[in-house]
């Protein structure tokens, strides 16, 4: 696909756009092989651009953008080069306002977009956030590597009557804090824990039990986490500290992992959870193959 091409692909992205968050391109999902390494955000007036590696045609793109935005009512462009060392961002057109947040569904999650690598925020678990909205009412849920809290604020605003986000970060728990003041949310039955999961169930079992557990781990964290050896140590601990009837939300975003190795899991470690379905991922986020992306997995308890 040609940098033409790819233009006239983004005004066809961008004519439903409004202030919410939408993704415009997503090389990532490796339908576009001359541009696997690049993703393209609407976060109302701001153009954010991620590239994953080094490319001839980088200037000539970013010429395009910004022409592109003299006319798609973008104002702002920040760029992200993640294959330089500490993926460093800059604002390559226009001028990035204080207290950015991106908008989903009605809901308002902080943003920087000149940090490192995350940006506090992942837009391509929103059909998992509008799954914890519609199941939350009157449940205690567990919230289990909440990062910022995110489905804290959908389970919230879905009448959750206790959630309890637990994650390693203190940092992460205190944009979590921000992100219910945002939302208006009152924190009063919302607990932020920054706890070693693996080495707090204890003290997790004590909020519990659980009607609505989920489970968003990174891939892969140095020293805290790997999918492939670590998964199944909360699996095995999830009889203990759920309820009769608790509804799970397992999700994993490995590559290499496919959606078998978590039924798998389950069916051997917590075998009175069963699989009901996987969501759906966003359009917005197709993938060559849809196993190599983001699976959101919902099981159900069922004591015979």
């Amino acid at each position: 696909m040609t940098i033409k091409q790819l233009e006239e692909l983004l005004q066809e992205s961008v004519k439903d756009t409004t202030e919410e968050f939408k993704r415009l391109f997503h090389g990532r999902g490796a339908l576009y092989d001359e541009w696997k390494h690049l993703t393209i955000d609407s976060i109302d007036t701001v153009l954010s651009v991620a590239l994953y590696f080094e490319d001839a045609n980088e200037d000539k793109l970013i010429k395009m953008l910004q022409k592109f935005i003299s006319y798609s009512g973008h104002k702002i462009i920040v760029l992200q080069r993640r294959y330089i060392k500490g993926a460093p961002s800059e604002v390559i057109a226009g001028e990035l306002e204080e207290n950015l947040f991106a908008v989903e569904n009605n809901m308002k999650f902080k943003l920087n977009l000149l940090s490192n690598q995350n940006s506090l925020y992942f837009a391509d678990m929103e059909n998992g956030r509008a799954f914890v909205k519609e199941n939350a009412k009157d449940k205690n849920v567990l919230n289990l590597f909440s990062y910022t809290c995110a489905f804290s604020v959908a389970a919230k605003l879905g009448g959750a009557k206790s959630v309890s986000n637990i994650d390693m970060s203190k940092g992460a728990l205190s944009v979590g804090r921000a992100n219910h003041h945002l939302n208006e949310i009152d924190t009063k039955g919302v607990s932020f824990l920054p706890y070693n999961i693996l080495k707090s169930f204890s003290r997790i079992k004590k909020k519990g039990p659980f009607d609505l557990i989920i489970i968003d781990p990174p891939s892969y964290q140095k020293g805290s986490f790997d999918a492939k050896k670590d998964y199944q140590k909360i699996i095995k601990k999830l009889p203990d500290i759920a309820s009769q009837e608790c509804i799970l939300l397992a999700s994993l975003n490995a590559p290499d992992l496919d959606s078998n190795f978590l039924i798998k899991l389950i069916d051997e470690f917590a075998p009175e959870f069963k699989f009901v379905k996987r969501l759906e991922n966003l359009k917005e986020f197709a993938s060559q193959d849809e196993e190599r992306s983001l699976k959101n997995l919902v099981f159900k308890r069922q004591n015979s």
